[in-house]
């Protein structure tokens, strides 16, 4: 009975399933296509060029390696800062570490603009500071490092992994021996998938940097919403496609790698 009740929903549920596949889609190809048109009014009619992505990377390629270079040292800020953080806190029963948990989950509650805000009314007369990437990598390890620290400190928490710290330590190793050697190699997995998504998270993010760039720091982000506010909509559409060109392959990569690693770990 259950077998014909699937059977019979499956056609529903497979048209349901592609209409909002494609009416995800759709807008995305059409900006897409914008892109490589000569002009978007007239459609396909106008005929394709590559002269609006020329124009891009001319007056944006910067952004793409500043991008991925921030979302990088964000991934390694994060993990040299929340790997051991995520440790403490899933060890720890005390007051103080559960009001902590629940102050560093503020940055993703409250608006990027005013976290944007906070980081400079501290930090915005450090001219040098203020006027570099770093001011911006400090901007995306605060907004994404909640992310990191729930992603592991749920896999520290595992019962299999407290007893397999007991029988470490009964056998004579030091905490930097559990914690290196033991506990880290087996809650990698967690840290990978956490890496994934701070990276995504990084390079996407718009609202904070915005608010944090300045004429010589602009990331992939806020290279697109000025292309979309200062110049025609085939170079904002050539700046999407730019932008779906260079991360997707970085993000399918690093994708592939965690499951490669998942499955080498048995998860």
């Amino acid at each position: 009975m259950q077998r014909n009740f699937a059977t019979q929903r499956s056609p529903f549920l497979f048209a349901v399933t592609l209409a909002v596949s494609l009416f995800m889609i759709a807008p995305m190809l059409l900006s897409v296509m914008a892109g490589l048109v000569n002009n978007y009014s007239n459609g396909l009619h106008s005929g394709l060029t590559l002269r609006w992505l020329a124009e891009v990377w001319e007056v944006y390629g910067g952004t793409v390696g500043a991008s991925l270079l921030v979302g990088m040292a964000c991934v390694a800020g994060t993990i040299v800062l929340g790997v051991p953080c995520a440790y403490a806190l899933a060890r720890s029963r005390s007051r103080a570490a559960h009001a902590f948990e629940e102050l560093l989950t503020l940055p993703v509650a409250v608006p990027g603009l005013a976290t944007a805000l906070a980081l400079i009314l501290a930090y915005g007369e450090m001219t040098a500071f203020r006027q570099s990437f770093a001011f911006i990598l400090v901007g995306h390890i605060v907004f994404t490092l909640p992310f990191m620290v729930r992603t592991v400190a749920s896999a520290f928490q595992r019962d299999e992994l407290l007893a397999l710290e007991e029988a470490a330590s009964s056998l004579g190793a030091s905490f930097r021996q559990r914690f290196l050697d033991v506990l880290v190699p087996a809650v990698f997995p967690a840290i990978v998938a956490g890496s994934l998504m701070v990276f995504t998270l990084s390079v996407g993010e718009f609202n904070l940097t915005w608010m944090l760039h300045t004429p010589l720091t602009r990331t992939l982000p806020v290279g697109l919403a000025d292309s979309y506010a200062s110049m025609r909509l085939e170079i904002g559409s050539a700046y999407t496609l730019v932008f779906f060109a260079v991360i997707l392959p970085v993000l399918w990569g690093l994708q592939y790698v965690a499951n490669l690693i998942q499955k080498r770990h048995g998860t």
